[in-house]
């Protein structure tokens, strides 16, 4: 199985889902330091689409500056340009198998998807 995780070290969610996908056996893991390689809003889009979720829902609000520009309330274009140019506002870790996408927060969530 082939599985990639949008992965933000200095997070401990996405370490430990980083931890349980590598203690597998059998996936052939990528992972993507999102904040060096930013998906692309396009990229976002279909990720947010096959994870079920809205791109406001996948917006990182603690930490960020999303209030004050007014992302949570913002279009889905909008939101998902800025998470292109700006990839902190991207919530993580994202996972992407053949099964499917999920945001694992909490960690555990990446099982649905193994």
């Amino acid at each position: 199985m082939k599985a990639t995780i949008w992965h933000n070290p200095k997070c401990g969610t996405s370490r430990k889902t980083l931890a349980i996908l590598e203690s597998l056996s059998g996936v052939e893991l990528t992972v993507v330091e999102y904040l060096k390689e930013p998906p692309s809003a396009e990229k976002l889009a279909q990720l947010y689409k096959d994870a079920g979720i809205t791109p406001n829902e996948g917006l990182r609000i603690r930490g960020t500056d999303a209030e004050e520009r007014g992302l949570p309330n913002a279009d889905a274009a909008t939101v998902l340009d800025a998470m292109a140019t700006d990839p902190i506002l991207i919530e993580r870790p994202l996972v992407e198998t053949d099964k499917g996408v999920r945001l694992c927060r909490p960690q555990d969530r990446v099982l649905e998807i193994l």
